[in-house]
């Protein structure tokens, strides 16, 4: 695999067969990113567990405690006071079926995340297969439906993130930018860490976290410790 100049120039000062403590793990990935944009810092968790099984599947969220440095546009379908309380809260997009008809017949996906109030969910079914593919459709496990949407839209506009492992029992999860600076992408290291610990199925035998690397949006992959 042919790689750019920038991440052989990041590999040079990277021991890849070597797991690194989480602090000098932020810093080496820090130091990797030398794209001239501000690169988005990520987290990919293998675990030992079974996606096929329904009782190992890992899912949740987390406010990470210094945000994720992108702008979250925030969509909110609902009606009455509920609308009302969306807006004064920081809401970007606040409607009901007018936003509903226009996702289904414009296609219209603007936005980052998906708030509703439960009983805007039955409506919520006639865009589920545009959403869902997405990552986009309210679900209750991700706190994006819910009665309490002022707690949800601030939530999310501090920084609070999804992680779900996929088919291949990975969790992929931004935790920051490069900007942030290694103390900061630590702090949301070790939230994240510690959410996903306790989303551990009571059904996943074995070791849990089997790997943990963090890399940057052009650098390289570097291997994270990480003691339970």
């Amino acid at each position: 695999m042919k790689h750019g100049k920038n991440y052989l120039n990041s590999i040079k000062d990277i021991d890849i067969s070597k797991v690194y403590e989480p602090g000098e793990a932020m810093k080496n990935v820090v130091a990797s990113a030398k794209a001239k944009f501000d690169e988005t810092i990520e987290l990919h968790v293998r675990l030992g567990v079974d996606p096929r099984q329904a009782d190992q599947q890992v899912r949740g969220t987390v406010v990470l405690p210094n945000g994720t440095g992108k702008k979250i546009r925030v969509l909110v379908i609902a009606k009455g006071d509920k609308a009302d309380i969306a807006e004064k809260a920081g809401a970007d997009i606040v409607g009901a079926e007018e936003i509903i008809a226009k996702i289904q017949n414009e296609n219209f996906l603007d936005f980052d995340v998906c708030i509703t109030s439960p009983d805007m969910m039955g409506q919520m079914g006639k865009v589920a297969r545009i959403l869902g593919p997405k990552g986009l459709m309210p679900s209750p496990k991700s706190g994006t439906v819910t009665t309490d949407i002022a707690k949800a839209v601030k939530e999310t506009k501090a920084g609070k993130v999804e992680y779900r492992v996929d088919k291949t029992a990975i969790i992929h999860c931004p935790i920051g930018k490069k900007s942030f600076g290694d103390e900061k992408l630590l702090e949301n290291f070790n939230s994240l860490m510690e959410a996903i610990v306790k989303a551990k199925p009571a059904a996943a035998k074995g070791t849990y976290i089997r790997s943990i690397t963090a890399a940057s949006t052009m650098g390289p992959g570097i291997k994270v410790n990480y003691r339970i």
